[in-house]
């Protein structure tokens, strides 16, 4: 095997993205997986039997089946015999599968896996606490019906009242779009620009849509009411900077975030197959491109932003795929929230950020506005976190064909101060 031979993603789908409790409200999120895993095989034309291995993400596991790679195995259809292993990174976690499957091809244990990954914000249960469990728990336990009715005495309506699904820090008991509120002040990013980012986002999503782009990997998915849905649901194309101006900040009162400049909370699925370039033209499969590098970072959220993690990453990423900023092409940025973005942008592009922070003699980057988000970003297409990683990288690939151009870099923030980068290139 030469040593020249690269992981290349010889195929790859996504379901549409839609708000959260809307039309995949009744769907598993084994359910939106499996179609993600089944489609993505089905475009490749590769014959699923063999496939060595699964490895998928998702951040609000279910509480039953919460191996969902292996739930969702089942779900679509492939071979029951394939292993299967779920990965939380949080929103890079498909970022993350999808290097956890190029390590495995690149040492020699498979030849062939899928990547990718699935959320459904829809399916996550209300928690009680744990003295309401104890209780419940007790009461399964009881052998006799006197000590049933003995428990049951016991009992109080407090032990019903639910602790509501949130997203928060354990560490600083703040959620994201706290964190990236704070982290816009500390980068002196406006409202302004936030709510200017976000708009062009969904002009260039509904544009991208308009134009056919999204049709070449996402697929259409039935729900069991039996709607169709063919598109992601949250793009507004007549959205505009007047209309988001009127919106409340939705963090603190004198904040800059607000629902229209944050990505919305989301369902959806998406896969890639991954094998090397040698097999997928001993098989005559079609090569999207490949994975020139990829660097994981992790900072110290007492004392950094949360979602600054990337800043850190990219440095490692571009020294490993042996290029410099000057000779990327395309630039996907997860868009959890636009001053998240936005700061990222002012870190990598500083002077003195780079020094202080990294150590560097100059700016990692000088961002090409152009090149950044050409397609949309997470703002109006989504953002299921386990599935995000999984459709930056099917949108880089068919988009850098599109230019017919050749480099493009991934870029994923996380919760708990993480940060995935990865570069691609086409073949």
């Amino acid at each position: 095997m030469s040593t020249n031979d690269r992981i290349v993603i010889v195929g790859g789908a996504r379901t549409p993205f839609a708000r959260a409790r809307s039309v995949y409200a009744k769907m598993s999120p084994s359910a939106l997986g499996g179609i993600a895993l089944r489609e993505a095989t089905a475009k490749a034309g590769l014959d699923p039997k063999l496939i060595d291995e699964v490895y998928f993400g998702i951040v609000s596991a279910p509480a039953e089946g919460s191996n969902i790679a292996r739930e969702s195995l089942f779900d679509s259809g492939l071979p029951a015999t394939i292993p299967s292993t779920t990965i939380n990174r949080y929103c890079a976690s498909s970022m993350e599968t999808a290097a956890g499957i190029a390590a495995k091809i690149t040492s020699g244990q498979i030849e062939i896996g899928i990547s990718g990954g699935v959320e459904s914000i829809s399916s996550i249960r209300a928690l009680f606490s744990q003295k309401a469990t104890d209780f419940f728990q007790d009461i399964a336990k009881a052998k006799t019906l006197g000590q049933r009715l003995g428990m049951l005495s016991k009992f109080s309506p407090a032990l019903l009242a639910p602790h509501a699904p949130g997203i928060k820090e354990p560490t600083t008991g703040l959620s994201m779009g706290q964190s990236a509120d704070l982290m816009a002040r500390e980068f002196k990013v406006s409202r302004e620009e936030q709510d200017k980012f976000a708009v062009e986002s969904h002009h260039k999503a509904a544009a991208a849509w308009e134009r056919g782009f999204y049709k070449s990997h996402v697929v259409a998915v039935s729900t069991p009411e039996g709607k169709i849905v063919e598109r992601d649901t949250d793009i507004r194309a007549d959205t505009s900077v007047e209309k988001l101006a009127g919106l409340r900040p939705v963090f603190y009162k004198d904040g800059t975030i607000t629902a229209g400049n944050a990505s919305p909370l989301t369902d959806g699925a998406s896969a890639v197959l991954l094998m090397k370039e040698s097999k997928a033209k001993e098989l005559g499969l079609p090569i999207l491109g490949a994975i020139r590098s990829y660097a994981a970072a992790a900072v110290d959220i007492k004392k950094e932003p949360l979602l600054i993690g990337p800043a850190y990453a990219m440095p490692r990423a571009l020294k490993t795929a042996g290029i410099q900023w000057k000779d990327l092409d395309i630039y996907e940025f997860h868009e959890a929230f636009a001053a998240q973005v936005l700061s990222t942008i002012r870190a990598i592009e500083s002077k003195t950020w780079c020094k202080e922070k990294l150590g560097l003699d100059q700016p990692i980057a000088q961002v090409d506005p152009s090149k950044l988000n050409v397609n949309g970003g997470s703002i109006p297409l989504g953002h299921p976190f386990g599935a995000t990683g999984g459709r930056l990288i099917l949108q880089t690939l068919h988009e850098l064909r599109a230019r017919k151009k050749n480099l493009g870099i991934i870029s994923v923030c996380a919760a708990g101060g993480l940060g995935s980068v990865m570069v691609l290139e086409a073949v």
